[in-house]
């Protein structure tokens, strides 16, 4: 069976968010991008670090999401943090636009990357912001396993 990197390609990730938010459900979705904007995807020098999603005009967008300017692409270039539609079912829409308004949470961009098909996807989190008592004791927990697994490599 083939491997998860043989599958896709990430391009960006947002390694802060799981410490940020708790996330309660991962979606994968798709995102309309002009020409340039995937050429320059390719490269490998886009940012998502600081990037949300939310509601414009009954749709969901991903913004502030930083893709650089192409350089061959000359006057066809795309404007780097513009807003982003994000490609969704119906159904999906209705659930995560509901959950964004009455329950109060965020969607949080985890993952952008390539698929097998070789077309850009993003992965969605639907996260609940956690406290600052609740990432102590991640930071806890995370050198606990840390220091566990350096005892266990110099005892045999």
């Amino acid at each position: 069976m083939s491997g998860a990197s043989d599958q896709y390609r990430v391009v960006a990730q947002n390694r802060r968010a799981r410490f940020d938010y708790e996330i309660l459900e991962t979606l994968e979705v798709g995102i309309m991008l002009t020409g340039s904007e995937v050429k320059s995807l390719r490269l490998g020098t886009s940012s998502i670090n600081e990037s949300f999603a939310g509601e414009m005009e009954g749709e969901i967008f991903l913004f502030n999401a930083n893709i650089p300017e192409y350089l061959q692409a000359n006057q066809f270039n795309h404007e780097p943090k513009r807003p982003r539609k994000l490609l969704m079912r119906k159904r999906q829409l209705v659930k995560f636009l509901n959950a964004i308004q009455r329950k109060g949470l965020t969607l949080v961009p985890l993952k952008l990357y390539f698929n097998a098909k070789g077309r850009a996807k993003v992965e969605l989190g639907l996260g609940k912001g956690k406290k600052t008592v609740d990432k102590r004791s991640a930071i806890k927990d995370r050198d606990w396993q840390r220091d566990k697994a350096r005892l266990m490599r110099n005892r045999g």
